[in-house]
Order: structure tokens, then sequence, then C-alpha cells
């Protein structure tokens, strides 16, 4: 056990991106929280950690190509690696904004193929995706939990998902997994906790 922990200290964040996106390759179902609750467990992913921008994005992608969504994937989860690795670790706390969120936006984003001069409509609704998931975690308060701020992403953008393109993957009501791991873990505060 000490071994596998002192080698998940030692790995970059770029290898634990790579990693990810072999590992979620190879996921076939259509529910990213499922998907999500089996990548967290391995023992590269940390209970926090600038891994979960590429993670999280990553399920929600490949949900949704399963789910029958028109997308290169092997593009999309490319490309969102490379977006996720620009994203800091502690932007929740040091710029106000969840990078659970950002990477889920950024899936939507690839999904749609935007960028900062579309005028097609989806850069709008992507903002009014994150203010939405946004105030939800701000009315939750801190500190930071990447499970949870995980699961209020995914709840937000699978309803995205469903609302703008038709492709239904699963949602399941949540119940925390990793409390226990979680030194500041909020417990009855936490819609998942229990």
């Amino acid at each position: 056990m000490t071994c596998l922990y002192e080698e998940r200290l030692l790995m970059t964040i770029e290898g634990k991106a790579n990693r990810i996106i072999e590992d979620i390759s190879k996921e076939k179902g259509i529910n990213p929280i499922n998907m999500f609750k089996i990548m967290a467990k391995k023992d590269y992913i940390s209970i926090h950690g600038p891994e979960h921008h590429i993670l999280d994005g990553a399920c929600l992608l490949m949900a949704y190509y399963n789910a029958g969504g028109k997308i290169d994937i092997d593009y999309a989860l490319e490309k969102l690696l490379k977006e996720g690795l620009r994203m800091p670790g502690a932007m929740c706390g040091l710029w106000g904004i969840c990078g659970a969120i950002t990477s889920i936006g950024a899936a939507l984003s690839i999904i749609d193929g935007t960028g900062p001069l579309s005028e097609d409509g989806t850069w709008g609704d992507h903002m009014a995706f994150t203010s939405s998931a946004i105030g939800e975690l701000g009315q939750i308060n801190g500190p930071r939990c990447c499970k949870r701020d995980a699961m209020i992403a995914f709840k937000h953008g699978i309803e995205y998902v469903r609302q703008h393109y038709g492709v239904q993957i699963e949602y399941e009501k949540q119940h925390c997994e990793f409390s226990s791991q979680n030194q500041q873990c909020i417990k009855e505060r936490c819609p998942f906790f229990g």
C-alpha cells in the first residue's frame, strides 16, 4: 500500500492525465457518474487535485459518445486533456471557479466546437451552465471537495446534454463514497453525505 501511495505522489499531473484518458477510453457505459466513481477509486487519483479538471469532463465525453453522441472521441479526449492541463490546482479557492465545472464546460465546448468568438448561442449556453452549477456550489460553501463538486457539475452537465443534444446519458442520485477520505468533509452540509 505504501508503494502505491508513494507512486501516486511521484506521478505528475501530466502522467495522471494520460492515465485518465487511457483508462476512460475503455469505458462502455452511458452513466458518467458511475464512470467517475470507478475512475476516482483508482490508485493514481487523489481525493482532491487538478486531475479532476480532466477526469470529470472525460467521463461526460465518454458517456455522451457511448450514448450515440456524434463526436470524434479520440480528438475530444485529447483536446480535453490539453484544456484540463491548462487549469491550475486550487482554482476554486484562488480564482472563485471550480475545476470540476470548468472541466464539464470544456467538454461541452468540445462537443459544440465553441470558441471565444462563437456567435451560434453555444457561448452563452455554456456560460449559463457554469453559472447554474457555480450558483449551487456557492450555496453549499466550502471548503473544497473535488468529489462533491464533481457531483454538482455532473448534475448540471447531464441535464444540459439532455436538453441541448437529445442524447440520453444516465443520471443517478448520489451518496458519497469518499467522505471518510476527506479530512475537510462538511458532512451534513453536503447534499451527498450519508
